[in-house]
């Protein structure tokens, strides 16, 4: 009997400019396993029909990316707590004719910080995250798994960071985003969520007179990867990281999944997705 090569892959409507393939294909070679990993084109429109066939085409398991990360938890036949709780999905499991879908987001934002920043403590402080998006909902539920009790979100529509609040309870305090500045005073932990400052989008403009030296303070944008943020923090004594770091890691319990071996990330590979 021949065996199976697996195949696993992204899908995302567009993704072209997904770097996992790169990412996966590198960590392949690396461990010399006989895989494919490859980007798949699926419209909104297509994902029903799509997705169960995946399997049945040697598919071992997908990460999955915008605008697809809510549609495929209610295709999924079992979900994880933290999926459930973030309400999307990143990575699908395909295994004995069942869906497994998982959100590592939250995992690859923490191993980043902590590959990073390695003396960081998650309780040294008040957390302030700006952005309300599906990336915030990761970071604040890991955040609130450390034992972080004083999170401080801003979002420009204040809507959705007072859903956030809903969600997740009295260890959220909303700022108004006119106000965002303000939630940094004391703060050890900063991270930006929104695409502002990457490239093609508006520029971050929150006032950073707020920081103190010496906390960490992370931009999920990784394109460019010395944001304007990571600058200005850099300069007045931060410890700044940058968001290569958690696409690397929030790939690795894929990986492990899907072809059985554990990737490691490190300086080789961030060079590989940098290109």
């Amino acid at each position: 009997m021949i065996d199976q090569i697996p195949l696993a892959g992204v899908i995302g409507s567009p993704i072209a400019h997904s770097r996992s393939p790169v990412l996966f294909n590198h960590w392949l070679r690396v461990h010399g396993i006989r895989g494919h990993y490859v980007p798949l084109h699926i419209n909104q429109a297509d994902l029903r029909d799509t997705l169960p066939m995946l399997p049945k085409m040697g598919f071992v398991g997908i990460n999955v990316t915008i605008p697809h990360k809510e549609t495929v938890l209610t295709m999924a036949d079992v979900i994880t707590d933290r999926a459930a709780l973030i309400g999307a999905a990143n990575t699908l499991t395909f295994r004995q004719g069942k869906i497994y879908a998982d959100n590592t987001d939250g995992y690859g934002f923490i191993a980043n910080l902590r590959q990073a920043a390695p003396d960081w403590d998650a309780k040294q402080g008040p957390a302030a995250i700006l952005g309300a998006g599906g990336a915030s909902r990761a970071v604040i539920h890991s955040l609130i798994e450390l034992g972080v009790v004083d999170i401080r979100l801003s979002n420009r529509s204040r809507t959705r960071a007072e859903a956030l609040r809903k969600e997740f309870g009295p260890k959220i305090t909303v700022y108004e985003w006119v106000q965002a500045g303000n939630m940094l005073e004391g703060a050890a932990t900063v991270v930006n969520t929104t695409s502002l400052g990457m490239a093609g989008k508006p520029e971050f403009r929150v006032p950073l007179d707020g920081l103190e030296p010496g906390c960490v303070v992370s931009d999920l944008v990784y394109t460019p990867l010395h944001t304007v943020l990571l600058q200005e923090a850099g300069a007045m004594g931060c410890r700044v990281v940058d968001g290569l770091g958690m696409l690397l890691h929030q790939a690795t319990p894929g990986f492990e999944r899907w072809f059985g071996a554990e990737p490691t990330v490190d300086q080789a590979t961030r060079k590989v997705v940098l290109g």
